[in-house]
C-alpha cells in the first residue's frame, strides 16, 4: 500500500515538474530481469521506478548508510530498495538480488557503480552482468536523459526522458565469464545508443 501511494504521488510530481516521459516499456519481458541504466543523479532510481507501472516494482541496491537516515531510509525501503555494503563483496545483498530475480522481480542496476559527474558513461563494473548470469535472466538497457541537467546552468526543471531498449540475453554454451563480458559490452553499447538517440 505504501509503495502504491508513494509511486503515484512521486510519479505525478515527476510528470508535473519534469515532464517525465518513457518509451519502450513493452520491451520489459514477463518475469525477472535486470534493468541497467546510466547514472547521473540521486533522482535516477525513482525516475526509473515511476517510468514503469506500479505492478512492475524495481528493486535497487542502495548503500546501507542511507537506510539509517530518518525518514529517507523508510522512504527508500518502501520504494523497494535493499541495502548493500560498499567497498566489499556483500554476499547477503547479492543473494537478495538473485532471490528477487529468480522470483520474477525486476532489479535495477547502475553498471558504472557510481554517478557520472560529466553526464558521460563511465567504466562498467562486473556486478550487473554477474547477477544476470547467475539468476538466468535477461538485461534490459535503459537510458535516463535529462537528470544530469538538474540545477545546472540555471536549469531548475529540465525535461526527463527514459528509453528502455530490448532485452539482452546470455549466449548459450558460453562460460559465465564470457557471458559476463558479452552482457557488459553489449548493454553499455546499447545504453550509449539510446542516450544518443534521445539527444
Amino acid at each position: 500500500m505504501a509503495y502504491n501511494i508513494l509511486h503515484t504521488v512521486l510519479g505525478s510530481l515527476l510528470v508535473l515538474l519534469f515532464r517525465l516521459k518513457a518509451s519502450g516499456r513493452d520491451n520489459l519481458p514477463a518475469g525477472g530481469c535486470v534493468v541497467a541504466c546510466n547514472h547521473n543523479s540521486l533522482l535516477d532510481p525513482p525516475v526509473i521506478g515511476c517510468s514503469l507501472p506500479i505492478a512492475r516494482r524495481v528493486h535497487f541496491m542502495a548503500k546501507d548508510e542511507l537506510f539509517k537516515i530518518p525518514v529517507f531510509g523508510w522512504f527508500i525501503a518502501r520504494m523497494g530498495a535493499f541495502p548493500v555494503r560498499r567497498g566489499m563483496s556483500d554476499r547477503s545483498a547479492i543473494r537478495e538480488a538473485i532471490r528477487l530475480l529468480k522470483s520474477g522481480e525486476t532489479v535495477g542496476m547502475f553498471p558504472e557503480g557510481t554517478r557520472s559527474k560529466t553526464g558521460q558513461l563511465g567504466i562498467p563494473q562486473p556486478g550487473m552482468a554477474m547477477l544476470a548470469v547467475k539468476a538466468g535472466v535477461p538485461v534490459v538497457p535503459a537510458a535516463i536523459i535529462g537528470t544530469n541537467k538538474l540545477f545546472r546552468d540555471g536549469c531548475l526543471f529540465p525535461a526527463f526522458t527514459v528509453k528502455f531498449g530490448r532485452p539482452i540475453h546470455s549466449l548459450a554454451g558460453r562460460t559465465d565469464r564470457e557471458n559476463g563480458e558479452f552482457l557488459t559490452n553489449t548493454v553499455m553499447a546499447e545504453i550509449a545508443r539510446l542516450l544518443e538517440e534521445g539527444r
